[in-house]
């Protein structure tokens, strides 16, 4: 457990370091990480960075991680930060999820989100090659980790709609195993409730860049769980982003009182007026 709290303890250092950082001077223009939330107010994204610098730095010297761990969660954070990132600065908007980039793939047009969701699925792989599993791996293992830290990438990144919801399902995510001593785990936990209050407070947000890099450590740090385990989260990753194809999220939340009042907790008001988008 004391490894856990390191690695939790580190990622909220070097996340609130690097977020002052790039804060008080942002890469380029300021105005390019500027966005408009949901009630047409301006966010900036460089929260997402700043999660991606403090995290993965956390798990790279955090105690007792193994060396191919902390190769394998640079990489991966990093990659999917970066593509995230490359999503967040180019990206139109004009095609959605899954289908609308595959789709629109199949006719010929590369969207940066077609970009994002095949360079975060290779990334996973290789991730997962480099991080290996207790005892013998197998190309199966292979297979199931990269596509667990690939599908938790996305998946984090859907929740990222209202301010402090991706964090707050990350967080949870990411209790067991920051309870059972992971420092994988712990990193990104401590690195994204550090950043709650600018997310909470509408002044910041995770962006895909952070959302999905939140993801990918998250699914990372199931890497070396027992493969039922893991085959039972891979079922329900890929089930809930099989089923934001088809049903929104923040409905679901909005007409559930016991996941409203989490998803309100520690938020401003809501705007009666205020319709969902799909941007903060």
């Amino acid at each position: 457990m004391r490894k856990a709290v390191a690695g939790a303890v580190l990622g909220a250092v070097t996340t609130r370091a690097a977020y002052a950082l790039l804060t008080r001077r942002p890469p380029r223009d300021e105005k390019l990480w500027l966005r408009t939330n949901h009630r047409g107010e301006p966010v900036t994204l460089l929260e997402g960075p700043a999660f991606v610098a403090g995290a993965v730095t956390a798990v790279a010297v955090a105690p007792g991680v193994p060396a191919r761990m902390r190769v394998a969660a640079v990489f991966a954070g990093g990659a999917a930060g970066a593509l995230g990132a490359y999503d967040d600065l180019a990206g139109s908007g004009d095609s959605r999820g899954f289908k609308g980039h595959l789709s629109a793939l199949a006719h010929g047009e590369v969207t940066t989100g077609a970009v994002k969701i095949l360079g975060i699925g290779a990334a996973g792989l290789v991730a997962a090659a480099l991080a290996g599993t207790r005892g013998r791996s197998t190309p199966s293992d292979v297979l199931i980790n990269g596509a667990l830290i690939a599908g938790s990438a996305n998946l984090l990144n859907l929740f990222d709609l209202r301010p402090g919801r991706a964090i707050k399902v990350g967080a949870l995510a990411a209790l067991p195993g920051t309870l059972s001593g992971s420092a994988v785990a712990a990193a990104p936990l401590g690195a994204a409730v550090a950043l709650l209050p600018e997310d909470l407070g509408e002044r910041a947000m995770l962006g895909d860049a952070g959302a999905n890099a939140l993801g990918a450590l998250l699914g990372l740090s199931a890497a070396r769980l027992p493969r039922p385990v893991r085959l039972g989260l891979l079922a329900g990753v890929a089930a809930l982003n099989a089923a934001s194809e088809v049903v929104s999220f923040t409905k679901v939340i909005q007409a559930t009182p016991a996941l409203r009042r989490i998803d309100q907790l520690g938020r401003r008001p809501v705007v009666p007026e205020a319709r969902p988008t799909d941007t903060e």
